[in-house]
């Protein structure tokens, strides 16, 4: 049964892995911003590019997904 559900579970654990390495970035960010004593202007352009790195890859899968899913790829 493993067998027959493998490229799912490799799927969703990529995903989990990708979604814990965002997830550490940001903190690392978070960190080094209070550290550096960043003005607000500043601290919203990284998050803001931060955030659209992370919507990016999140739509690239759900394209990913409809393609498959019709046929396309």
């Amino acid at each position: 049964m493993l067998s027959q559900y493998m490229e799912q579970i490799e799927t969703i654990g990529l995903n989990l892995f990708f979604a814990s390495i965002f997830f550490f970035i940001g903190m690392a960010i978070h960190d080094v911003l209070k550290q550096g004593n960043v003005p607000k202007f500043g601290r919203y352009i990284v998050w803001l590019v931060l955030f659209l790195g992370c919507a990016g890859f999140i739509v690239k899968g759900i394209i990913q997904i409809t393609w498959e899913g019709s046929g396309i790829g």
